[in-house]
C-alpha cells in the first residue's frame, strides 16, 4: 500500500481541485472576488499543511546542496 500512496494523494488532489472550482462558481456567488480568492487560498493552505502532518514530514529539513 505504501508504494501506491502517491496515487491516493493524486486522486485526493484532483478531488479537492474539482471541489474548489465548484465552490468558486456556486458557493460564493455575490462575494467580492478578492475575498473569494483569499478564502480559497486559506482552504488550500489548510489542506497542504494537513498533508505535511499526515505524512509526518514537518520535522524534516531539506538536504544542503
Amino acid at each position: 500500500m505504501t508504494s501506491n500512496l502517491w496515487l491516493v494523494f493524486a486522486l485526493l488532489s484532483a478531488l479537492f481541485a474539482a471541489l474548489t472550482s465548484i465552490f468558486a462558481k456556486v458557493g460564493i456567488e455575490g462575494v467580492n472576488s478578492n475575498l473569494a480568492t483569499a478564502l480559497r487560498t486559506i482552504v488550500v493552505l489548510i489542506m497542504a499543511w494537513g498533508m505535511v502532518f499526515i505524512t509526518k514530514s514537518q520535522g524534516e529539513r531539506p538536504a544542503a546542496q
